[in-house]
């Protein structure tokens, strides 16, 4: 166990470490003072590569409990202000192919979350007009992978470190889930004017929530969620970048509708 407000003991506890990889819970601290302590404390202790928390959308637009990203993002831009003193990479695969799993689990250390595509009940949540809408869809397996082989890549990091499982439209991703469920998907669309105003006009919500979330937190959350998500990825945020494609361009990923073909086989 390390104590992230100490940062002397955290110094002491990374030196020797070439690549640190954060995986702090941000809603936890508003703030984001863990990891920023923990990125001072990598610099002195004179850890080579870092990635911080990021492991979703390459925007956060529209999606207020993200904002701790930005918040590192720039803390990183600025202790490299003056020359590089901490190589970084922003790993980005977009969604969790699993989540539109749910609720079944199919990764050990992934529990299942609900998305706007609940394939269980055969439906959706859409912005209308934007079915065109690109979503970056990668499976947890695929992204693990691509982390180990970038942990030991031995050249220098992209910033941005998308990782492009799948590409695919907000149609496709329905098409796959009419063909995987067997029926079509009862799709609630969205205006964009009624999202920006907060109101979630749709007969069904999200009822699970990451375990990290607060009782307090969660009812809120349930709404504001989907609502930022449906309104950052109709302008983009969850198209991710493919450099980490372009680095490992021998990794083969998982085709979605294999993966849920799988998930859903015998499944009523």
């Amino acid at each position: 166990m390390v104590d992230y407000n100490d940062k002397a003991a955290l110094t002491e506890t990374l030196r020797g470490i070439h690549t640190l990889l954060s995986f702090v819970q941000i809603l936890s601290d508003p703030n984001q003072q863990s990891q920023k302590n923990l990125i001072d404390a990598a610099i002195t202790a004179g850890v080579k590569r870092f990635a911080p928390s990021e492991y979703g959308s390459k925007g956060t637009v529209n999606m207020a409990w993200w904002q701790g990203k930005e918040i590192i993002r720039e803390y990183l831009k600025e202790v490299n202000s003056e020359g590089k003193v901490l190589e970084y990479t922003l790993f980005q695969p977009g969604l969790f192919l699993n989540y539109l799993a749910y609720p079944h689990k199919t990764a050990k250390h992934l529990d299942p979350l609900q998305s706007i595509f609940d394939f269980e009940n055969r439906r959706a949540m859409i912005v209308d007009g934007h079915e065109d809408t690109i979503i970056t869809l990668t499976t947890i397996a695929d992204f693990a992978a691509i982390i180990a082989l970038a942990v030991g890549y031995d050249g220098t990091w992209p910033e941005i470190g998308g990782i492009r499982g799948s590409r695919l439209t907000v149609t496709q991703v329905l098409e796959i889930g009419s063909r995987v469920r067997g029926h079509p998907f009862a799709v609630a669309k969205m205006k964009v004017e009624d999202l920006e105003a907060g109101d979630l006009k749709t007969p069904w919500g999200l009822e699970a929530v990451h375990s990290a979330v607060s009782a307090e937190e969660a009812s809120a959350l349930l709404k504001v969620v989907p609502i930022g998500i449906l309104l950052s990825s109709a302008k983009g945020a969850w198209d991710v970048s493919d450099e980490m494609n372009q680095l490992f361009p021998e990794y083969q990923f998982t085709p979605p509708e294999d993966f849920l073909s799988k998930v859903w086989e015998g499944k009523l």
